[in-house]
């Protein structure tokens, strides 16, 4: 279905404090679960409204843009409650889009901490439905991941989500831009990627 080395974006943010202003993201580009093929950066508002908006112009203008073939990201979040409007970021670049977390999102505590801190939660909850149903892939024998995808079948997403988990619980791209999100803040990575 896919090549092995097909190009995936990843991104991640790196570490903040509710009371920065901003955040760096990392934009990792791998071929499939093998090697690192690029990198972007840009940053978004801690608890903003940019982060799709931000995301769109940093692909749209990137020389790497016509390789992608999709484009993941570690929870559907940046910078805390900075969504991401996968389902617009999909229309504005024409790029699949994996969102993968962990464990299973629990949408009602995330509801109501919308509801308790944002006077715009309607369209912060809007964004956060767009993302569609919250679906369990097998990556190895004893681990799964969750993810929400637009643009791809759920077995063509399952397919990159395993090619491209080779050295860790979570496909390289997203590990890798955990780790450099990271040493840009700290000086060196840390924590579980």
């Amino acid at each position: 279905m896919f090549k092995s080395e097909v190009r995936i974006l990843g991104f991640d943010d790196s570490p903040f404090k509710r009371t920065d202003k901003k955040v760096s993201i990392i934009g990792i580009i791998y071929r499939g679960g093998s090697f690192l093929d690029g990198a972007l950066k840009t940053d978004v508002e801690v608890d903003g409204l940019d982060a799709t908006e931000k995301l769109a112009a940093l692909i749209n203008k990137s020389k790497h843009k016509p390789q992608l073939k999709v484009m993941m990201f570690d929870g559907i979040t940046l910078g805390g409650f900075n969504i991401i409007d996968i389902k617009r970021l999909y229309e504005e670049t024409n790029i699949p889009i994996i969102v993968i977390n962990r464990k299973h999102p629990n949408l009602p505590s995330v509801k109501e901490a919308l509801e308790k801190n944002f006077a715009d939660f309607n369209e912060r909850w809007e964004m956060l439905l767009n993302a569609g149903e919250i679906k369990v892939c097998s990556i190895k024998s004893d681990k799964k991941v969750y993810y929400q995808t637009i643009g791809l079948e759920d077995s063509e997403a399952e397919d990159l989500i395993r090619l491209s988990t080779t050295h860790g619980d979570i496909p390289e791209p997203l590990r890798v831009a955990h780790m450099i999100a990271g040493a840009i803040v700290k000086g060196e990575s840390s924590g579980r990627a």
